[in-house]
Parts: C-alpha cells; sequence; structure tokens
C-alpha cells in the first residue's frame, strides 16, 4: 500500500495536530468562555501510551509534523514524556508545541532535551493591561519569561501568534514586530475565526491593508521560505533575520492545500477545523486494536476529510469552542 495519506481532493495528510488537554489556565477571549465548564474527564484523556500508538499509525502512513497543543498543553504533567516518546517514532521529522507560555519557564529544559524542537507562542499585544483583559490574568510577564527560557534552551526562530482583534492597533502590531526583530523571532497575526460565541464575537476584517502598511514601514519582502508546514504566508525584512506570517482563514482561505488534521484529548479525530466531521480512535485503542486496525480507521477517516470550511458562509455554524477542538 502507499505509505501515504491522500484525501478526496488530492491533498497529502502529513501533519497532525495533538492536544493533551481541553483545559487551560488562561479564558482567552476569542478561544474560550470566563464561564466555560463540560471539560473531558481525566479518564476520558487519551493516555501517553495511547496517544504514541495512535501516532505511530499515522507515522506510517506517511505523517512527518506533530505538534502538542491544548487547551493550554503545558498544564498537562509531565509533558516531557509524551514528548520523548514521540521524538522516538522513526519518520517523524519535526515536533512542535503551541502554548501560551505562562508555564514555559519552568518546563523549556526539559521539553528541549526530550526531542522538541519548535515552539509557537500566543502574544496577542506587549501591553500588559490589555493583555490581562483578553487573557483573563495579569501574566505577561510570565509570557516574556518563557520566552526567554525558551531561547536560553536552545529553541531557534520561535514563532509569536497574535489574533487580530478588532481594536487590535496598528501601533500594538508594530510594537510587537519590533519585539520580534529585536530578539530575533517570528510574529505571525491570525484573523479570529467563527468557533463558538466567543470567535464569533471577535471577528474583524481582513489582514490586507495592515500587511500593506506593515510592509511599507519595515521594508518587508515577500519570502517563499518553508516555516514549519502551516497556512501562514510570509514576508521578511530586508536582511533576512525576521519573518513576517499572515494567516487568513477568513478574508483568503488555504483550504487547496491544507494537509492537517486534529486530535482532540478525548481522542476524537476532527478532519477540518471548519466542519463537523469527525472520526472516533479512543475505543478503538482501548479495546486494543493493532497497527493494521489503527491505519484502515485513520485511511477510512481521510475518506471523509471536506473540501473546505464555511466560516465565511455559515459563522454560526460551529458551537464548539477553539480549546475544546484543539488548535
Amino acid at each position: 500500500m502507499n505509505p501515504s495519506l491522500i484525501d478526496p481532493f488530492g491533498r497529502r495528510i502529513d501533519y497532525v495536530r495533538v492536544s493533551v488537554t481541553d483545559r487551560c489556565d488562561l479564558r482567552c477571549s476569542y478561544c474560550l468562555p470566563k464561564d466555560a465548564h463540560g471539560f473531558e474527564t481525566p479518564t476520558n484523556w487519551l493516555s501517553f501510551d495511547e496517544i504514541t500508538r495512535l501516532m505511530a499509525a499515522f507515522v506510517a502512513l506517511g505523517t512527518r509534523r506533530i505538534r502538542l497543543t491544548g487547551g493550554e498543553p503545558l498544564t498537562r504533567k509531565h509533558l516531557a514524556e509524551l514528548v520523548g516518546n514521540l521524538a522516538a517514532l522513526p519518520g517523524v521529522e519535526d515536533i512542535s508545541l503551541s502554548t501560551n507560555a505562562t508555564l514555559l519557564a519552568a518546563q523549556a529544559a526539559d521539553l528541549k532535551a526530550a526531542g522538541l524542537q519548535r515552539l509557537n507562542i500566543s502574544l496577542d499585544t506587549l501591553d500588559r493591561q490589555k493583555f490581562a483583559r483578553i487573557v483573563g490574568r495579569d501574566v505577561l510577564p510570565q509570557v516574556l519569561a518563557g520566552i526567554d527560557a525558551a531561547q536560553a534552551a536552545g529553541f531557534g526562530r520561535i514563532k509569536l501568534n497574535a489574533v487580530a482583534l478588532p481594536d487590535t492597533t496598528p501601533a500594538e502590531i508594530e510594537a510587537l514586530f519590533a519585539y520580534a526583530i529585536e530578539n530575533e523571532l517570528t510574529l505571525r497575526l491570525i484573523e479570529p475565526m467563527p468557533m463558538g460565541d466567543t470567535g464569533r464575537a471577535s471577528s474583524g476584517e481582513g489582514l490586507e491593508n495592515l500587511r500593506l502598511d506593515l510592509a511599507g514601514k519595515f521594508g518587508l519582502v515577500p519570502s517563499a521560505e518553508e516555516l514549519g508546514g502551516g497556512p501562514a504566508r510570509y514576508w521578511k525584512t530586508a536582511d533576512g533575520r525576521t519573518h513576517l506570517g499572515f494567516i487568513t482563514p477568513m478574508s483568503q482561505h488555504f483550504c487547496a492545500t491544507c494537509n492537517r488534521v486534529r486530535l482532540t484529548v478525548e481522542g476524537a479525530l476532527y478532519l477540518c477545523l471548519g466542519q463537523e466531521d469527525k472520526a472516533e480512535f479512543r475505543e478503538l485503542l482501548r479495546s486494543g486494536a493493532d497497527a493494521d486496525e489503527l491505519q484502515a480507521a485513520i485511511r477510512a477517516a481521510i475518506a471523509l476529510k471536506p473540501e473546505r470550511h464555511e466560516f465565511v458562509e455559515q459563522p454560526a455554524k460551529l458551537i464548539r469552542f477553539m480549546a475544546r477542538t484543539g488548535g
């Protein structure tokens, strides 16, 4: 059999985002309601062994990139153990982590030693008071300390993810990019998606005008470099040391080149962030399915992957929140 996953629209699926928890220590306004409830009980979470078994089946079918997400993945104890398990899988080329970095300072060195290669860190503004309003806690100093600790641990080309909210000002974005330049980080601006009530309340305009303004002010030029297999379109400074990416699921969707699926903490595989198509794997794993059975189930799931999301056409379609799906 061909050791690769091709969906019904000819796209090669080689990237899995794995949620290790649906819980978070923050309540970002666009992601998780302040009064959120109904989280999965830990007994329903996939164990590290179950995650590793399922990822081994994915890797055997051509998966080369694995990203650990949440909720906030660093709230799950002993995460470096899972990183080590995944890093040992033959064929894995890239293991990364999405985090809010509040707990990163204490874990960065262990994660690096276990085999984690890259970090995406959420940082929407450098304005401390506004940051506290967005995330629900006054934790900007902890986040910045986490970034410093990650660099000290040897993580290179760290990506900062900033959601462009309706009240995000050009001055805030310019300050973030100046910080990225000073610290040799990559900044990525993201259009909010209408996932759950929180996501719909955060929707704003597209990023094209902002891109043109930033390109002029910072002398940016288009970049064709491949920076992690995600959907961002990149520009870079004239010296090539700092990149600015734009992730535009609303104004310029990238469904035609989608290469990823998402596994929730309870073992549901979502085939599209903006659709409800999914396949369940927890019971299959817990019934003792072998590698061949898991691979067959994965192939059957990929056959369900839809052509594109419907965020624009049906913005109220999804009631699940981003934290319940995994970033």
